[in-house]
């Protein structure tokens, strides 16, 4: 068992124990306070009674029974006050007193109220119960569902995606099991698709390999023969040179087609397009970079925009608008970045501007090539690929993407089609 499940039960065994020996306790003082309180009151009122008996003159004939005429409603222990006679059986408790040269008995009765302390134990035994359920609701609900989440990402760090995650009924994580098991799922999808796709870029490269070597052993046989002078015409030597020149472009081609296959899977990228209001993209993208901007003090700038319904997949533009404002952080002057929109036919052109521009005129139509870094990357890290990913995603979106420089100032400009 875990040991955060073992310290909770010694927690709860703790607090069992606490509850227990503080409701003894309780109990024993309230009990030791009433007798106490009841001793004393009964001495007290005895007192009370011999003090009046003294001063009262109602007292009858000192030969007759003495029967006291003192009202022992008044008194809240004292039930019966008679003269003492040792042959006497009584039930109460008594004490004797001397009072004018005779002896009387005082009988008492002790209180016995224990309603104040069944009230007392009836509350304390309400709290135990309600503690037991509490803590068993805690271990229940909470520790041992998480307990058993605890290989979740154990399983899915070493990479096993195949084993379905559990159904958890709990309020507190069945949807982040639920989204857990989906997250697993999508991993294990891509993780399948990545492995055909490396597995058929694999063949295909081996198969332009073993392609490149026909043209190589040509080369090889052309360069023998001109070099041991086989060939005893320049028309034939011509054609040698030919063919040399012929299968060095095949190869060229084939290196070409190999370097393609390389870089294939950047461009497997999923888009799911749908129909969704402006507004959600801007204020997602606002939501993000609001504070991150203000903690490097560069101001983000919205401009009022009109809402109309966009084309696309909502996430991947998301994505598309952090690639952009990420390379307006790393290559501003870090003043300002603008974020405003206009309209051209049936599309809603977002631009985003960012002050200060360090690239160079002529390094504009490259910026959107894969892993192209232009002069102004130095001693900043990137792999060239952000804005590479920005174009191919737009153009499956039916989108485009464009960059300029405006007096020193760098603007991309998105382009999204009209719902």
């Amino acid at each position: 068992m875990d040991t955060g499940l073992n310290r909770f039960k010694k927690f709860v065994c703790f607090i069992f124990i606490l509850e227990a020996v503080l409701i003894f306790s309780l109990n024993a003082v309230f009990l030791y306070e009433k007798n106490d309180r009841g001793e004393r009151l009964y001495r007290v009122e005895a007192q009370r009674v011999v003090q009046e008996l003294k001063e009262s003159d109602t007292l009858k004939d000192l030969t007759d029974v003495r029967i006291m005429e003192i009202d022992l409603s008044e008194y809240e222990t004292i039930v019966r006050v008679s003269e003492f006679d040792a042959d006497e059986t009584v039930n109460n408790d008594y004490i004797v007193e001397e009072i004018n040269g005779k002896l009387y008995r005082i009988e008492y009765k002790n209180i016995e109220s224990y309603g104040i302390l069944i009230y007392i134990n009836v509350m304390f035994a309400a709290m135990l119960i309600i503690t037991v359920i509490v803590l068993y609701y805690v271990y229940k609900k909470i520790l041992k569902p998480f307990h058993d989440m605890e290989r979740l990402t154990f399983e899915l760090a070493k990479g096993n995606l195949s084993v379905p995650i559990k159904e958890e009924k709990s309020k507190f994580f069945g949807k982040f099991l639920w989204g857990m098991d989906m997250l697993r799922e999508e991993l294990e999808s891509k993780r399948q698709k990545e492995l055909e796709f490396e597995k058929d870029k694999n063949t295909l490269i081996l198969s332009l390999s073993h392609d490149i070597k026909t043209p190589l052993s040509s080369i090889e046989l052309y360069s023998r023969a001109l070099s041991e002078n086989l060939y005893d015409t320049q028309e034939k030597r011509d054609a040698a040179i030919s063919g040399i020149t012929k299968n060095v472009n095949d190869i060229k081609k084939y290196v070409d087609e190999i370097t393609s296959a390389s870089r294939e899977d950047f461009l497997n990228l999923e888009v799911v397009n749908d129909e969704f209001y402006l507004s959600e993209l801007i204020k997602e993208t606002e939501k993000y970079y609001r504070d991150k901007l203000s903690v490097v003090h560069t101001e983000l700038i919205i401009d009022d925009f009109s809402e109309c319904l966009i084309k696309g997949d909502k996430n991947r533009l998301i994505e598309v608008m952090q690639n952009i404002i990420e390379n307006a952080i790393k290559y501003g002057d870090g003043r300002y970045i603008r974020i405003y929109c206009t309209d051209e036919e049936d599309c809603r052109l977002i631009h985003i501007e960012n002050s200060g521009c360090t690239l160079e005129e002529k390094e504009l139509a490259n910026i959107f090539d894969s892993f192209y870094r232009g002069t102004n990357s130095r001693n900043i890290k990137g792999n060239g690929l952000g804005l590479y990913i920005c174009k191919n995603l737009m153009h499956k979106m039916d989108g485009e993407i464009f960059a300029q420089i405006e007096k020193e100032k760098f603007l991309i400009t998105v382009v999204i089609k009209k719902a």
